[in-house]
């Protein structure tokens, strides 16, 4: 049931009929500080200022400043979801804050990301991939031409897309529902297509070699992909299932289940909806005999219920050595856990090519059971630092590193 008695923070209590088996919580809207940087800790010689001011959450259900990506003219741009448009956020005079918000796109549904292909801007809408086209290289756009369509839309309806190094288009469809078996194959999944929009997922083994688009399965939500320098391996964040437990009919367990950083391999199924972790079944949805001891388990896990989003390898981020190997990721944070956790940034620290640690980067957006920002995503910039969006402040942050 809901229950709104506390009006900055909303209260989703489990029932059964026989018993309350858990409140879970979303951690409650606090004010935006006034200094920013003062609130928030990162390691020694990093600095964060504020990039960009965008729209300010309305409620707990934030849907503004999404997912990033550099132009080829140098300039970031930003998806909202929430107003519907792409943003464009030049720093013409590089001084760290951007010069002014020009609308790039209007009129779109529920844009998540952007990619640009061969200097064109693909959107990611609900139901589908758009290219922009513009007149005379000018923003905003004039014209929205399907790439991909058909989409299924709902339940985890955000989509996100990403230009592999492999000249194709990557693209996740997030789950219709917490726990179920989907009657769509296109659900819980990343596909796969050429930048003209045509299937070219894992081949299913046919004589022909007929392909759909999905890649990998399994996957409820997995919004955050990002391809490792060198190795050209896929990564990609994904949300665990809510209101679980260790032991059939059991009460909620805030610990379960952990969430993913999976190395993406074609052909793979990831686990969901029966299985967590390292292929542990879930006692209360188990799939038939054997089907977890056959799942991909995950590269890593992070804390359950933490939400983490986007992601980025360091590599071409003008921060020390140490971190070149690295990808960070941002932790959007808890909705449905008893005490709310995640709202911040973690390293992943690789060694020999695999992911062996996570430990905190920036932290501050949460305090006690509040927070007053949710980071979204991470992309590293022409210069070297580190772009943040949050969609519950409506900022976008900008990480810099001086030892001084």
């Amino acid at each position: 049931m809901w229950n709104n008695c506390m009006p900055a923070r909303l209260i989703l209590c489990v029932v059964t009929s026989v018993s309350l088996l858990a409140c879970t919580t979303v951690a409650a809207v606090t004010k935006v500080p006034e200094d920013v940087a003062a609130s928030l800790k990162l390691p020694a010689g990093f600095h964060i200022s504020t990039f960009a001011k965008l729209n300010p959450a309305s409620g707990n259900d934030a849907r503004e400043p999404r997912f990033m990506a550099f132009g080829p003219d140098g300039h970031l741009y930003l998806a909202s979801s929430g107003d519907n448009k792409v943003y464009m956020l030049p720093d013409r005079n590089h001084d760290g804050k951007a010069d002014e918000i020009v609308v790039a796109a209007e009129g779109l549904n529920a844009p998540n990301s952007l990619v640009f292909v061969n200097g064109e801007m693909l959107v990611s809408n609900q139901d589908g991939i758009v290219r922009a086209e513009r007149k005379n290289g000018s923003w905003p756009a004039t014209k929205f031409t399907p790439v991909i369509s058909g989409l299924p839309t709902g339940g985890h309806t955000l989509k996100t897309i990403k230009y592999g190094p492999d000249g194709h288009l990557y693209l996740n469809v997030g789950s219709s529902c917490n726990i179920c078996i989907e009657s769509d194959p296109l659900r819980a999944t990343i596909l796969r297509y050429t930048i003209d929009g045509k299937p070219a997922g894992a081949p299913d083994g046919s004589v022909s070699g007929a392909r759909s688009a999905i890649w990998a399965q399994g996957l409820r939500n997995s919004q955050g992909m990002a391809w490792q320098p060198g190795t050209n391996d896929l990564y990609a964040t994904n949300n665990g299932a809510d209101m679980r437990s260790e032991t059939k009919g059991g009460a909620m367990n805030d610990e379960l289940p952990p969430e993913h950083i999976n190395h993406i391999e074609p052909g793979k199924h990831y686990g969901w909806p029966h299985c967590w972790g390292n292929r542990v079944t879930d006692p209360n949805f188990p799939g038939k005999a054997g089907f977890c001891s056959n799942m991909q388990p995950p590269a890593i896990t992070l804390r359950a219920h933490s939400t983490p989003l986007g992601i980025t390898f360091l590599d071409k981020a003008a921060f020390p050595s140490e971190y070149k190997n690295d990808a960070i990721v941002a932790m959007h944070g808890s909705w449905n856990r008893v005490q709310p956790y995640g709202y911040k940034l973690v390293r992943i620290k690789f060694k020999d090519n695999k992911p062996t640690a996570v430990e905190d980067f920036v932290t501050g957006w949460q305090t006690s059971n509040s927070a007053w920002g949710r980071p979204v995503d991470v992309v590293v910039g022409p210069d070297g630092a580190l772009y943040v969006s949050d969609d519950r402040a409506g900022l976008v942050y900008r990480i810099s590193y001086n030892k001084k």
